[in-house]
Order: C-alpha cells, then sequence, then structure tokens
C-alpha cells in the first residue's frame, strides 16, 4: 500500500555522479565473500569440541588443515556437510511464520517519509507481538518438555548448517532484489507504486550494485486472490531488518542458556546478564519499530546483500558469540561484576534510548511538549537541525549509547579463552570432559571482544558516511551546524 502524490512522474533515474563505498567494488566483492567466511570461521574456530581458540592455533609453527578439522565441528563429508535440506526447510519455515504473522496479525499503521517521487509509502508495524508470540511459543514448549524440547538441542548440535540456510535465504533475497530493480519505471512513466534507485546504488558495477542495493524500498504486495491479507504490502528492507535477524538473536541466546544449563547443571550470572541485556536491546527495537522509519538505512540505503546478509546471518551470528562461548565455559561474575557490567548497560542504553526519542519526536511532531523547547538551526530549505538537548552534545550522541551498550555484552566473558580435555576411563570407556583455561586464557578474547572493536568501527564509519549525505544536502548549513555541534560522537574528545 502506498500513499499517493500528485507527484508520479519524478525522475527515478536521474544521472547522477556516484561515488563508491565500502571501497568500491574491490571492498564489495571482499565483503560479499570474506564476511561469510569470517562468521563460519567464528563458529568452528571457537567451539565446544576442543577449545576457544582452538588449540592448533596457539601453535602456529605446528599447524596443520587437518589438525585443525580435527579439533572443530568440521562435517565429516566436508564442505557438502554444511548444507543440510531438513535444516534449510525449518529455517525457511521459520522465516515464512514471519511472514504470516506481518501479515496476519494487527499493527500500527505508519506512514513513512516523503520520497523522491513525492509519495510516501504505507507501513503495518508489529514486530513487537510477533516476537512475544514466538518466544511464548518456545517457552510453552519448553515448559511442558523441559530443556529437552526439541528445538534446542537442533539447533545447537546443526548451529554451522543453520548459518548457511540463513546465508542462501538472504542472498536469494539480494539476487531478487537486485533484477527486480530494473523493473523501477524510468522517469515520465507511471510509478503508483513509487519504487525509486537508491542514490549511488545504480553505479552500473554489477557486484558493487548487488551488494549496496540498487532499489531503495524494494516491496512485495500481496496477490488479490490471497484471502485475508489481500492488499497488504511487506517491504522486505525493513521487514529484514526488524524481524529474522533481531528476533533470532534473542532465540540463539536462549539456546545457549539451555545448553550451559543441560551441560554444567545450573546457569552462571554472567549468561543470564548477557541474555537479559540483549533481549532488552531486540525488544526495544521491535517496541520502537515505527522509528526506523526515519534512520539512514531506510531513507537513503538500497537494499542488497549488505543488508540482507547483515540482517539475516551477521547479527544473529556474529551477535550471540558471548552467549555460545559462555555456555561451555561459565563464568561467574560476583556482586561486584554485576554492578559493573549494569552501570555500563544502564548509562549505554540510557544515552541511546533518550537520544532516539528525542530525535524521533522531534522528526514526527516538532510541536511536542518533549521537544518543542529545544534550540534549533534553519536550513535554507526549511528544515530545522536539533542544536541543543541530546544533539547539542553531538551530532551522533546515539552511536555513543550505542557503544557503551555493547561492553556490557563482552565484559561478563572475563579474560576469555578455554580448552577443552578429555579423559576416557581405561575401565568404563567412558569419556570425561573437562573445560579449562590454561594457556587459551586471554586468547578467546579475539572472539568475545570482537564485537566491541566491530561495532566501534562500525558505527564511525556509518557516522562518516551520514556526515558525507548531510554536508552534501545542506551545504553551507551543514558547516554552520557542525560549528554549534562540534563533536561527532563522544563530547570533548571526537
Amino acid at each position: 500500500m502506498t500513499v499517493k502524490s500528485a507527484k508520479t512522474g519524478a525522475s527515478t533515474h536521474a544521472s547522477t555522479e556516484h561515488e563508491y563505498e565500502f571501497g568500491g567494488p574491490l571492498g564489495a566483492a571482499g565483503i560479499v565473500f570474506g564476511l561469510p567466511l569470517l562468521v563460519y570461521s567464528s563458529i568452528f574456530l571457537c567451539n565446544d569440541v576442543s577449545g576457544c581458540p582452538a588449540p592448533a592455533l596457539l601453535d602456529p609453527k605446528i599447524l596443520t588443515l587437518e589438525k585443525l578439522k580435527q579439533q572443530t565441528p568440521w562435517p565429516e563429508n566436508g564442505l557438502p556437510g554444511l548444507f543440510d535440506l531438513e535444516v534449510t526447510a525449518w529455517v525457511s519455515g521459520y522465516y515464512a511464520l514471519l511472514v504470516a504473522l506481518q501479515l496476519l496479525l494487527p499493527g500500527e499503521e505508519v506512514d513513512g517519509t516523503t520520497l523522491g517521487t513525492g509519495g510516501r509509502h504505507h507501513y503495518k508495524f508489529n514486530s513487537f507481538n510477533s516476537a512475544v508470540l514466538i518466544l511464548s511459543g518456545l517457552a510453552i514448549g519448553t515448559a511442558v518438555q523441559g530443556t529437552d524440547f526439541v528445538v534446542w538441542d537442533y539447533i545447537w548440535t546443526k548451529l554451522p548448517q543453520v548459518v548457511t540456510a540463513s546465508l542462501i535465504i538472504a542472498t536469494l533475497q539480494a539476487i531478487y532484489v537486485y533484477l527486480a530493480s530494473f523493473k523501477v519505471p524510468h522517469s515520465g512513466q507511471s510509478n503508483d507504486e513509487h519504487r525509486e534507485l537508491a542514490k549511488g546504488g545504480h553505479t552500473g558495477n554489477m557486484l558493487y550494485d548487488f551488494f549496496i542495493g540498487r532499489e531503495l524500498n524494494p516491496r512485495i504486495a500481496v496477490p488479490p486472490w490471497v484471502p485475508v491479507v489481500r492488499g497488504q504490502v511487506i517491504d522486505l528492507k525493513v521487514f529484514n531488518e526488524m524481524r529474522p535477524g533481531l528476533i533470532g538473536w534473542v532465540i540463539l541466546d536462549i539456546t545457549f542458556v539451555v545448553h550451559q544449563y543441560k551441560t554444567h547443571g545450573f546457569v552462571s550470572d554472567s549468561i543470564v546478564l548477557i541474555t537479559l541485556f540483549q533481549s532488552l536491546y531486540v525488544l526495544d527495537a521491535l517496541y520502537m519499530e515505527p522509528a526506523i522509519l526515519t534512520t539512514i538505512d531506510v531513507i537513503n540505503d538500497g537494499f542488497g546483500f549488505m543488508l540482507a546478509f547483515g540482517d539475516l546471518v551477521w547479527v544473529p551470528f556474529v551477535y550471540s558469540i558471548q552467549a555460545r562461548y559462555l555456555a561451555v565455559y561459565p563464568l561467574s561474575l560476583g556482586i561486584t561484576g554485576i554492578a559493573g557490567v549494569l552501570a555500563a548497560q544502564g548509562l549505554g542504553y540510557y544515552i541511546f534510548r533518550s537520544a532516539n526519542n528525542q530525535k524521533n519526536r522531534f522528526r514526527t511532531n516538532p510541536n511536542d511538549v518533549r521537544v518543542s523547547h529545544l534550540e534549533t538551526l534553519t536550513t535554507e530549505s526549511g528544515s530545522k537541525l536539533l542544536v541543543s538537548g541530546w544533539w547539542g552534545r553531538a551530532r551522533h550522541i546515539n552511536y555513543l549509547g550505542d557503544w557503551i551498550m555493547s561492553f556490557s555484552y563482552c565484559l561478563p566473558t572475563g579474560m576469555a579463552g578455554y580448552i577443552i580435555k578429555s579423559y576416557q576411563n581405561p575401565v568404563t570407556g567412558a569419556v570425561t570432559r573437562e573445560v579449562v583455561q590454561g594457556r587459551a586464557r586471554g586468547w578467546g578474547m579475539i572472539f568475545t571482544y570482537f564485537y566491541i572493536v566491530y561495532f566501534g568501527v562500525l558505527l564511525v564509519h556509518r557516522e562518516m558516511r551520514d556526515e558525507e549525505k548531510c554536508r552534501k544536502k545542506y551545504g553551507k548549513d551543514w558547516e554552520r551546524y557542525c560549528q554549534r555541534v562540534k563533536w561527532r560522537i563522544l563530547p570533548g574528545i571526537y
């Protein structure tokens, strides 16, 4: 469904000079082919077979590929074993369930921002309710069957195959939206659906455009012959950003909590904190779902492999590494440790949510009494930029809160690293496993603290992209704004 506008003949193929991002075609190739390998590596090299990292990595002089395979959950039949048709069917079923809930559940009806065509898309938001229903179903299954509920063991034992299934779905979507983007109407053609290409997404380089995303907001309308939900439209970018990966992230965390309990007979305070913090982050994002319409992802970025892979693969499987680590090597924080982690989470969340709420309220209703008192700078185009409140402290102050929260996800793993030692009873033949840190202590931080480093780089890069777009959009007004609000993310430092 699209909000109509008289301006339906606006150019969607304007001939503008495009600038490459992410290192251009070479950088896009590195990300498309390199990041999936990084996700698999995080699962194989930090594992429950031999250790985190795999002990062979601690002796690079005698390291061999064969030895490394023996110390990882590498499939017996090699690469083909990473694909499992049954797992792919179940993951596809999960995705289909989310589509059904999007269409069938009631939700908040919201109109998006004005597009280059002059119209606005219409959205129905109900991802929070969808998440509650799915998590409630898993809770009921666990209450009935206990920790033997099939979902938890299935995900744990089939994790590499679940990654493959998610990668396949993400790639197929990227291919679909790339091909469909060539049907976006040209200037002068009828464009009632208000389709348009993303700026910088149609450079002519096939690999780069496939990666960055050609169409701004690819959408799929429900066929008119489908009862009950006919007339509804799914925005693929918004759907993927808010549902499969974020909800999957929480499901993975819970899977790891259950595995820790089944293996060790208790649940550590560290894994409880991480799961609660990350669940809060996800559920908060889902509850505030309409706020996504004012983000750079929706307003400027096309939907291609970058977002499809990020949403369905990178977010759930990389962001849950800490909980997976603690599932194998529990760590007790104690009162002091808990207090420190809670302080980091509380401060980060307060900055993140307060700043985002302030921005969203100002953009949607500047007369709201909670933001109407804030000082603004009026640009030549008539738009207003906040220069007081949270946004008077730094131009991207919400990123600071986001980054501070990332510490609370990693600190509970401590000086990470463990080695799994196996002993066989010569009489009974029973094998006993012992998980110790040994010489792996500290080396596991490469995996469990990766999120802090990666997320910091991501936020700085995102901030630089946003700054460049704003500089082009506002011109001299942006320079005036930067003189008023000098700091980018961290007041007084950056």
